[in-house]
């Protein structure tokens, strides 16, 4: 046996998988071949998007299934033993495990993070692989783990028999934060982007903690009544009969996992009394959902539960970690134990990335002054001063700016897919329900079939309310478009939708991102990949906040109880941040509260909004915008996107002809370059759309990127008949060649390039496969055939 003629499957099925059984590894418990650790990150252009390359590891070995700890990355015996020490390393790093090889079949390349000697790396012959009980114990070593504690940190996550399994930076948050407890961490907090699965993440924590009974009585907090509902229905149903939800009453003291509202045991004194009827010991464990709320703040009422319980451990979630001079969740929980957020969810292809349509009214950028003495809708006199985007349908409503932004958002959904879930943020109740009247008529037809098209959803409406989870369950086809201004910031798990309206003025970075967190959610079934964003008062300026995506910062200042707190500080920490339908901490239960001071604050009897009617406004500039996984602006063109990535790619023209020429299979270095975002079909149709042809991707790619004229697959086929290119093969392998550059002229390179073309028409009018084959002299001999047909089809 040559092994430099074995493929890298074999060297994987007849050396390193042999290996790893002789030195004591359960292939079917321990080792998972060839596991993705990444979707792939989305690209989007225009309405089109692709998926770039998967992270996909040769071999991960686990201690547990819960506990990866070594990668091996295997390479064909044409490279050297340590050939693929840098990409395994790249994949160790992502799933922070400690052991790295690399191996051709040969032997191993072993580098130790942890090696006692200084000596990173060494080379291992085949039967030197070390076994899961040598591993472990040199990590549980290192990490000076007690017998005690390695029982806990290895008890086996939830599975119900089904291939859903924690993703990596699920399983890295769960053992880290099993980790810090089995060290006697008290207070820890887990950083996770909107839609990377928290609750699910903390339902496998619990089930771990309370399976190995390290844990037995926990209490999960959340600050929405849909949350605990769909957390227990979904997440902790395998709970079951253990599992209750504490209500305003008498508390039942039998359970052993307890869900929560904040709001249920916290507000007047008799509520109050719900969680004292607990001693303060009752729980092990307490785990605060969104935790960058109420439970932030030193004085809150919310802080008082976590205070009462101080000996459970608190393990804190969030997707916002909210970090001002008055508020801190690290003051409380300690810098965070992992972070996993939105840039990395995106670009590992578990979030849906989005592109922006920003659209700038006149008024907006210019301001608007009333004239002397002029009068509102309702005859007000309005307050002689330049009013601008902060007022606007705050202390001042321009309805026709409303019928405008309900216009280009009516448009906007006309020019894609009028039934494409869409949330509209606002600035407040009034503004919401202005707006959905606004959208109604301008969507009067569909109004017509289904009152339920469009819907206001805040706090204060029962209707909408109701309507909530119909607008996220994906099989639901109503509401459509629901327009809100805090209820829907949170806890929304709208999987499907695919627009979110920005006509709020935001100025809280962790508000923002609990928005932009509503649209992440990938729903393939759907057709969900990415989402838009219509940006109406400039909120999409803090993506170029260099805190948008970094990692949080403490600039806690504990101030005295008689500080006051900056009006600034008054309006993010109370109007930015509570939903609708928040009991808020001001005493004031009205769901209108936004924390902004009105006209009439000290007259009753003056409105509380000026409401003109008359005033034109116009659209001043309208433009869209990609990001990448950096928030980086990138193009729109497909033509500038091609030029750039193959720039990148090939050094000039003959690099690329070079490279063509010299692969196997040139499908191979379309999948490629598809997977880097280049659309092909587009490209195709923007190309080919004057003259109606059909190029090949090789034309395009060097029509587009070197400017060299383009061929049709026609054409190519044709020229290589009047080469005579056939005269060197007996008839019946002529016939086939023909055939196949037929086939190739109407369907591409990539139809001639496997071997089950034989078996379809007009192939199997002309012989068996074998038959066919045999007309070449053999396999190899049909495969250098078709591999000289393509260099003839591409001769320059």
């Amino acid at each position: 046996m040559n092994k430099k003629q074995l493929t890298e499957r074999d060297i994987c099925t007849k050396f390193i998988t042999p290996a790893l059984e002789k030195s004591g590894w359960d292939i079917q418990t321990q080792v998972r071949e060839e596991l993705n650790l990444t979707k792939g990150r989305i690209i989007v252009r225009g309405k089109l998007h692709s998926r770039g390359k998967a992270k996909r590891a040769d071999y991960v070995l686990f201690h547990k299934p819960n506990m990866p700890i070594a990668i091996i990355e295997a390479k064909d015996n044409k490279h050297s033993v340590g050939d693929g020490m840098q990409q395994a390393l790249g994949y160790a790093e992502l799933l922070q495990v400690p052991f790295v090889f690399s191996s051709n079949g040969d032997g191993f390349l072993f580098h130790n993070k942890i090696a006692k000697d200084g000596q990173l790396e060494r080379e291992l012959v085949l039967d030197e692989f070390p076994s899961p009980e040598t591993l472990w114990q040199w990590w549980a070593e290192h990490q000076g783990l007690s017998q005690p504690q390695q029982h806990l940190i290895t008890q086996d996550y939830y599975s119900d028999g089904s291939n859903k399994t924690p993703r990596y930076y699920q399983l890295l948050a769960i053992n880290k934060t099993i980790e810090a407890i089995a060290k006697g961490q008290q207070r820890i907090l887990l950083v996770m982007a909107t839609g990377t699965g928290k609750t699910y993440t903390a339902f496998q924590i619990i089930w771990r903690l309370w399976k190995a009974r390290a844990k037995k009585r926990i209490l999960f907090l959340a600050d929405r009544n849909i949350l605990v509902d769909q957390t227990m229905t979904n997440d902790f149903k395998p709970f079951g009969a253990t599992m209750t939800k504490i209500q305003k009453r008498q508390a039942d003291k039998s359970y052993e996992i307890y869900l929560s509202l904040y709001q249920a045991v916290t507000g007047n004194e008799e509520e109050k009394n719900i969680y004292k009827q607990f001693s303060p010991n009752f729980f092990d464990l307490i785990v605060i959902d969104e935790c960058h709320r109420g439970s932030a703040a030193e004085d809150s009422a919310w802080r008082e539960i976590l205070e009462y319980f101080h000996s459970a451990t608190q393990i804190g979630l969030t997707a916002t970690p909210k970090e001002t001079k008055e508020i801190s969740n690290i003051d409380y929980f300690g810098e965070p134990i992992y972070t996993y957020s939105l840039r990395q969810g995106i670009d590992d292809g578990f979030l849906a990335p989005y592109k922006v349509v920003r659209i700038d009214f006149d008024k907006d950028l210019t301001g608007w002054r009333p004239d002397k003495g002029m009068l509102d809708k309702h005859g007000n006199e309005i307050e002689d001063r330049i009013y601008n985007q902060r007022d606007f349908d705050k202390t001042l409503v321009l309805e026709k700016r409303t019928q405008l932004v309900a216009k280009k958002v009516s448009d906007f959904l006309k020019a894609t897919n009028r039934f494409d879930k869409t949330i509209i943020f606002c600035d407040n109740i009034d503004h919401a329900e202005r707006m959905r009247q606004a959208l109604v008529n301008e969507n009067a037809d569909l109004v017509k079939e289904n009152s339920k098209y469009v819907m206001r959803i805040t706090g204060d409406n029962e209707e909408g309310k109701k309507e909530l989870d119909n607008f996220i369950f994906p099989e639901s086809k109503y509401p459509v478009i629901a327009t809100t201004s805090k209820l829907m910031t949170t806890g929304v798990d709208a999987q499907t939708c695919k627009l979110i309206v920005l006509d709020q003025r935001i100025q809280s970075m962790t508000e923002f991102k609990q928005i932009i967190g509503r649209g992440t959610r990938i729903n393939e079934d759907f057709d969900k990949y990415y989402f838009t964003i219509l940006d109406f008062k400039k909120a999409t300026e803090l993506f170029a906040d260099p805190n948008f995506d970094g990692d949080p910062v403490q600039v806690y200042e504990p101030k005295s109880d008689d500080s006051p707190v900056p009006p600034d500080e008054q309006d993010e920490s109370i109007a930015g941040d509570a939903p609708d339908d928040f009991t808020y901490s001001t005493g004031d239960d009205n769901p209108d509260y936004d924390g902004i001071a009105y006209p009439g604050d000290d007259d009753p009897q003056a409105p509380r909004r000026y409401v003109v009617d008359k005033v034109d406004v116009k659209v001043v500039a309208e433009r869209v915008q990609y990001f990448d996984a950096n928030g980086k602006l990138i193009t729109e063109s497909l033509k500038d996107y091609t030029r750039n990535t193959l720039a990148k790619e090939f050094t000039s023209l003959n690099d690329f002809l070079r490279r063509w020429s010299g692969a196997e299979k040139k499908q191979a270095i379309i999948d490629e370059l598809a997977e880097q975002g280049i659309f092909f079909d587009a490209l195709a149709e923007e190309v080919g759309k004057k003259s109606g042809k059909v190029f090949d991707p090789f034309d395009l790619l060097c029509h587009v990127a070197w400017d060299q004229p383009p061929l049709t697959r026609r054409e190519r086929a044709e020229q290589v008949k009047k080469r005579h290119y056939f005269a060197q093969y007996g008839k019946q392998a002529q016939k086939v060649l023909e055939a196949l550059l037929d086939k190739y002229a109407d369907e591409g390179v990539a139809a001639i390039e496997e071997t089950q073309i034989l078996t379809l028409a007009p192939f199997d009018q002309l012989g068996t496969p074998i038959e066919l084959i045999r007309a070449f002299g053999g396999k190899a001999q049909y495969e250098q055939a078709v591999l000289q047909l393509e260099q003839a089809l591409y001769q320059q």
